[in-house]
């Protein structure tokens, strides 16, 4: 006898570089590369970037500017080392407090170290959560952040709906992500070095270059500018819009939830 149940559909597909990987499997897939790199994660921003990461976050902070003078609540997710974090807390004034969210552990366990080393560990907490689904109320944080991140997620989609809830009518996302480099042989000279020189930097420094290509892989990958841009306006913010840096590299993304 005939029914009307659906057929079985294969899950999802989800991009892991230039790999096709279940939906599911994605997010272990992910956590494997950061807890290899973790220890050695900022010193490698460091050699990637030639340094241009730290001005990049200032940039990134400054749109977030945090008050000095009431208190303000932040999030910053997939931040783990905390080198976003510190510098918010930095930033703003003594009432301004920062959740660090990120769902590797051992990422996590580098930023609580180094928050205690700058004496900062009763401004910022560490947290190990989900962006696809914090747990936090809504309307809760002043600011969000994601610094380099966005594109590990693998339903980017729900994460984006996840930011927009957790902030504060007035709220402001920023998202810092590589980008589409839009400089004629600026963008071959990139391709090119992404490829060659950071996988083989990465086995050099942490003994592991496979870490490495995943990361320019994924950046590959990632959508243009406009295009992400679209997501954040579908996930219901408003104003979205980005600024595009060292020509286009990177760009800062933004979006008020009003």
């Amino acid at each position: 006898m005939p029914t009307n149940q659906p057929h079985d559909t294969p899950a999802p597909d989800a991009d892991f570089g230039f790999r096709k990987v279940r939906l599911e499997q994605k997010q272990d897939l992910v956590d494997d590369v950061f807890r290899a790199v973790a220890g050695r994660y900022d010193l490698m921003n460091d050699l990637m970037s030639a340094g241009l990461h730290r001005p990049w976050k200032d940039y990134l902070v400054s749109m977030v500017n945090p008050s000095r003078t009431r208190p303000f609540r932040h999030l910053d997710v997939a931040g783990g080392t905390g080198d976003v974090a510190f510098r918010v807390a930095q930033a703003g004034g003594p009432d301004t407090q920062v959740t660090v969210a990120d769902i590797n552990a051992a990422m996590l366990q580098v930023g609580r170290e180094r928050a205690e080393k700058l004496r900062l560990d009763e401004q910022v907490e560490f947290m190990e959560v989900n962006a696809e689904s914090l747990p936090f109320p809504d309307n809760h944080f002043d600011a969000y952040t994601i610094a380099f991140g966005i594109r590990n997620v693998p339903r980017r989609d729900q994460a984006l709906r996840e930011a927009r809830r957790v902030l504060k009518r007035g709220g402001r996302f920023l998202c810092l992500e590589f980008s589409d480099v839009d400089v004629p042989v600026l963008d071959s000279v990139y391709r090119a070095y992404s490829f060659t020189v950071i996988p083989a930097v990465g086995k050099v420094v942490t003994g592991d270059g496979q870490p490495y290509r995943y990361l320019v892989e994924s950046i590959a990958k990632f959508p243009t500018a406009d295009a992400f841009c679209d997501e954040i306006a579908a996930a219901g913010f408003q104003r979205a819009g980005f600024t595009k840096l060292t020509g286009g590299v990177v760009a800062i993304h933004s979006g008020w939830k009003l």
